[in-house]
This record gives C-alpha cells, sequence and structure tokens, in this order.
C-alpha cells in the first residue's frame, strides 16, 4: 500500500473529526506529523508511538515543600512536574538536588516573564524579550521541553489581529534562537476568547510556527481552552503536527482536576495524539473541587484509562 493512501486511510477512519479540517491543511498536518527528532520521516510507518507522561504543576501537586511533590507525583507514577517561571532562576539549585536521583523531570516552565510580547508600547516588548530570555535560560538549566508563552491577553495591545500576528512573527525568531542555545524551545498557547482576542485555536499556532519556520518555536494544546474554541481535539493535534511539544489538562466544564466535572472525556485528544506520535509531557494545570491527593489520583488513572481507549 503507497504511504498517501495510508495516510488517507488513517485520516479517514477518524471519521468527522477529521473532516474538521480544511483539505489543504489536513494533507499538511498528515505530512507534518511525525516530531523532527532523530531525522524521523513523515511515513506513518516509521513514526515513533505515542506515550502518555503525566506532568503536574508545582503549585497544584501536594505537599509543603518541593520534595513533598516529587515525593507525591513519583509515588502515582507521574513522570514530570512543571514549575513557574516567576522566580526560577533561583531555585535552580534547588531544583537540581530535589530531582538528582529521580526518573521525574522538569516537563516546562509555565511563563513568569514580564512585559508584553505583541505590546503596541515598545517599552513593554523590550521587557518581554529580555524577561523572556532570562526565564528561557533558566528552563534550559533545567532541561525543560520548553516555556509556555502568551503573545498576549485581552487588553495588553491594542494591536489589530494582523498586526499582532505580523509583529510576533517578526519578534519570535530572536526569542527561538535564544531558546535553542539555550536548550529548550518557546511553547506558544492557545487560549480561549475569554482570555484572548489573539491565538485562540491549536491550529493558528501551528500556522504561526510554520511561517516563523525556527527549531526554538513550538506550541502546545490545553484541553480547556478547546473545549471553547475547537470542534474536534483530534482535527486540533493533527493540525498541530511535530510542533505540539506539550499539553495542559483539566476538567472540561470548571477547569478543576480531570473528572470532577461530570463526563470528562480526552479520548478524541489522545486519539490525536496516538496518531502524531507525541512524546512529551501531558500536565495537569487546573484548580480542584475536592482533596487534592485524592482528586490527582484518580485524575490519573483516568487519563490512563482514556489512553487505552483511544
Amino acid at each position: 500500500m503507497s504511504t498517501s493512501r495510508r495516510k488517507f486511510l488513517a485520516l479517514s477512519s477518524c471519521g468527522t473529526a477529521a473532516a474538521a479540517l480544511p483539505g489543504t491543511l489536513l494533507q499538511a498536518a498528515a505530512d507534518d506529523a511525525a516530531p523532527q527528532a532523530g531525522g524521523q520521516p513523515a511515513d506513518a510507518d516509521r513514526r515513533p508511538k505515542a506515550v502518555l507522561r503525566l506532568s503536574c504543576q508545582e503549585g497544584v501537586a501536594p505537599g509543603k515543600s518541593l520534595t513533598e511533590k516529587l515525593d507525591f507525583l513519583e509515588a502515582h507514577g507521574f513522570e514530570g512536574i512543571e514549575p513557574g517561571g516567576k522566580g526560577l532562576a533561583a531555585r535552580v539549585e534547588e531544583y537540581r538536588k530535589a530531582l538528582q536521583g529521580r526518573k521525574i523531570k522538569v516537563s516546562a516552565v509555565c511563563a513568569g516573564f514580564q512585559g508584553v510580547l505583541i505590546s503596541d508600547v515598545e517599552e513593554e516588548r523590550t521587557k518581554a524579550l529580555a524577561s523572556m530570555k532570562e526565564v528561557l535560560t533558566v528552563a534550559g538549566a533545567l532541561g525543560a521541553v520548553g516555556m509556555i508563552i502568551v503573545p498576549a491577553f485581552h487588553n495588553q495591545t491594542k494591536l489589530g489581529h494582523q498586526e499582532a500576528r505580523e509583529l510576533l512573527v517578526k519578534l519570535l525568531p530572536e526569542l527561538g534562537t535564544h531558546a535553542q542555545q539555550a536548550g529548550t524551545r518557546i511553547l506558544l498557547e492557545p487560549l480561549n476568547r475569554q482570555e484572548c482576542h489573539f491565538l485562540r485555536q491549536v491550529a493558528d499556532g501551528a500556522a504561526i510556527c510554520r511561517d516563523v519556520n525556527h527549531p526554538g518555536i513550538a506550541l502546545m494544546g490545553d484541553f480547556w481552552h478547546m473545549t471553547w474554541e475547537e470542534t474536534s481535539d483530534f482535527a486540533a493535534f493533527v493540525a498541530a503536527g511535530k510542533y505540539l511539544q506539550h499539553v495542559h489538562c483539566a476538567s472540561r466544564k470548571d477547569r478543576k482536576m480531570p473528572g470532577e466535572d461530570p463526563g470528562d472525556n480526552y479520548v478524541d485528544g489522545m486519539k490525536g495524539l496516538k496518531f502524531i506520535g507525541y512524546q512529551n509531557f501531558v500536565s495537569l494545570e487546573c484548580g480542584c473541587k475536592g482533596d487534592r491527593v485524592q482528586a490527582i489520583v484518580a485524575a490519573a488513572r483516568l487519563l490512563r484509562e482514556q489512553w487505552e481507549l483511544a
């Protein structure tokens, strides 16, 4: 069977989810699905088998100290911890010592920068560039997959969509080069329409990554934001393809722990992660309605069960 026919059948088997992608984007997604690491070709037969590597934000994990948090996460099969970027430079040695001899790693670094990257005020842009470089250096030192950034929240820029996009594409290569030199990458995060007017869908982020075309620039998806913005989680992740390097997860209604909202379901998105051969982390970024220890254990169990169903 030819490679093109295998791709067609693989996409067709996903039914209406694949129909959510325009034809040209669907073909590009199929071509780009395989990760770049190791020079893997896009052929589905050569794509690495996807893995579910659970992570949790430091502030979400129970425990009074970093060591207690890591002990808890490791005991329940988590492979990553996601710290915030604010003040992290002063904690590099704390993290290195706490992680020594453990299997668990830093998954990603969440924001922590100052300024607004696509502000209409030059001073804010300059501040953002300098601050992001500082956090990227720390992220690289800790071996993180990347540093999560939001170009602008609501009311942080007066630029229209086209101006904002053009400015972002212009500025990202500088950050990408710094990230690559530090041994990490930028992770663009699409949000929902209640939080931003710009960069709301995963495919938008993938298109920006393609335009920038820099190995230091990548993308993440967040199941909670995707609830409001995507017609298909599968299609969103397939559109992201090789650019998808991190995923956030929360309950689908109230942004609490996965499983705390009735009907929480991630199977469609997990099918997309499996299709692209996803290798990195799915990290808990959420609140909690009940007992945090019990809720995290239950959430991990739910995600693993749904991964098997995908």
